[in-house]
């Protein structure tokens, strides 16, 4: 382990280990290397950071060149959410396919493989997996990336996830507690609300976190949220008595509490990012992760001083402040040791597989027999009606069914449309421009127009969600009731077109999955 610098005090080098920065770029800066010889004991990877799985070992291997104990962290869900893949989408349905599914198996043998992965690139800690209960359809921010909304299939999988994850030798960190699902605002741009009773949040919201500490999860992730049957004063990051009385005590936690990314506005916006972690650790927090839109020396100096500085002034307890960073280190211990179990014998595959499994296949009522849908053999006009992209996917994460039926069927040609308004700049929610929908049906007349006389496959994304999306696609069949409709969403609405898929989420394998159907290469069952 390498020795560090004789100038960094106890107090110092404490308050730089509760630190989970980001940086830029896809080699470690001077600053980062310096920091950890000084004590910085964790690291948090973004999409930015990576652009192969070679470049990422050799990145990894130049964090433990100057700290051979250091945690590499990792925002990796699978599905909509994937760092490893973020130019190509994912080659694993993400947490909502896999509760479609309902096998547990699978979901472990699923994080078992992703975790397999991670750690042959030297990552050792995974932010994942989303245990939230999605019991708001509404919901911005979680959709898919939760199970569902049905609380013991959340639990089962949860815990599954946990199990196959830290097989791999890769520590999990269940988030975000006490449960964002039943929420409906992005606690990315302000600071959501849940108003429901602590007996409705016990029976709920709190049980798949039981079922991931059962399963001896090493890390758990809070929540930017306000709770008030929990604490009416703080959200569950800053809060004792959710941290500590609730987490510790109640659930009888014991390992890694991390905070969600510390610049999120729901923080930033009120408490300030110096104040914020402050307040974390004093609550209880072991680990601030910040660098998802910070990523400097100057942010990890500012809140490095500021936890110090807080020391000094009494209002962080020194042995709160020295619990945290023994916590942090008894993680990079676990890291590592831990045992790998064998490769999993199903193979390299299983993302594929399971994205198969996953599909609800719906064909129109005038079809009285799955057979009697006449796969495409020509090709289509894939029509993707596309919604703001969540700061926790990304912009950048390719989605959909086009890149699939193009290799497919070669001369497939595609397009995207979207409200006229875009979105409101606050909540990242769409907005609909007016109450008859005008700027729907002027996407849906515009993706005709372009169409020709190709046949149509319109992509969606939360239908449900988005008024303008309805009645583009409103537009789309009234016009061509032969439009085949692929939900890689939440499939919240009513099925409807000449063929409905739902594949329960938007990584590359669901939308290849939807194209094997589509094409004939996979029949439709299960209907």
């Amino acid at each position: 382990m390498t020795t560090l610098a004789s100038g960094a005090d106890t107090l110092t080098r404490d308050a730089l280990t509760v630190l989970q920065p980001g940086f830029t770029g896809t080699t470690a800066p001077d600053w980062l290397l310096r920091r950890l010889g000084e004590g910085l004991a964790s690291v948090g990877l973004f999409g930015r950071n990576i652009a192969s799985p070679g470049q990422l070992a050799a990145l990894t291997a130049q964090l433990r060149a100057e700290r051979d104990d250091v945690l590499v962290a990792i925002d990796e869900e699978g599905g909509d959410v994937t760092r490893l893949e973020v130019r190509s989408g994912s080659s694993f349905p993400g947490n909502h396919a896999l509760g479609a599914v309902d096998d547990v198996e699978l979901t472990r043998a699923v994080a078992h493989e992703l975790g397999r992965r991670l750690a042959s690139c030297g990552v050792n800690l995974n932010w994942a997996p989303s245990a939230d209960v999605n019991s708001n359809p509404s919901n911005p921010v979680i959709g898919v990336r939760s199970f569902g909304a049905d609380t013991e299939l959340a639990a089962r999988h949860t815990a599954a996830y946990v199990t196959g994850l830290q097989s791999a030798g890769v520590a999990a960190c269940t988030k975000h507690f006490p449960g964002h699902g039943d929420t409906a605002v992005d606690s990315h741009h302000s600071l959501p609300r849940i108003d429901v009773t602590a007996d409705v949040l016990t029976d709920r919201e709190l049980t798949p976190f039981r079922a991931a500490v059962a399963a001896g999860t090493r890390a758990v992730m809070s929540a930017h949220i306000l709770v008030p049957a929990l604490d009416p004063d703080l959200p569950a990051t800053l809060s004792r008595r959710i941290l500590t009385g609730l987490l510790r005590g109640e659930l009888g936690y014991d390992g890694l509490i991390v905070t969600d990314g510390m610049e999120m506005r729901a923080i930033a916006g009120t408490y300030g990012i110096e104040r914020g972690s402050v307040l974390a650790v004093a609550a209880g927090a072991d680990a601030i992760c910040v660098g998802g839109g910070l990523a400097d020396d100057a942010t990890v100096l500012r809140l490095r001083d500021a936890l110090v500085a807080a020391v000094r002034a009494g209002e962080l307890p020194e042995e709160r402040l020295a619990d945290a960073a023994d916590r942090v280190r008894a993680l990079a211990r676990w890291a590592g040791t831990a045992d790998r179990s064998p490769e999993d014998a199903r193979g390299d595959d299983i993302g594929l597989r399971a994205a198969r499994r996953a599909l609800t296949v719906t064909v129109a009522p005038g079809l009285e027999r799955p057979e009697s849908f006449k796969p495409l053999t020509e090709p289509p006009y894939v029509a993707a009606l596309t919604p703001v992209a969540n700061i926790a996917v990304g912009d950048e994460t390719p989605w959909g069914v086009a890149a699939e039926l193009i290799h497919l069927l070669p001369g497939t040609v595609t397009g995207s449309f979207s409200a006229e308004d875009g979105k409101d700049g606050k909540d990242g929610k769409d907005r609909r421009a007016d109450e008859d929908g005008t700027s729907g049906a002027s996407a849906g007349r515009a993706a005709l127009q372009a169409a020709g006389p190709r046949r149509i496959v319109a992509v969606v994304r939360d239908e449900h969600r988005h008024p303008w999306m309805a009645s583009a696609l409103d537009t789309l069949l009234a016009a061509r009731p032969d439009t085949i409709v692929v939900e890689m969403g939440v499939p919240q609405a009513a099925p409807r077109g000449a063929l409905h898929i739902a594949t329960h989420g938007a990584a590359r394998v669901c939308g290849r999955a939807a194209a094997e159907v589509i094409t004939g290469l996979a029949g439709i069952t299960g209907l």
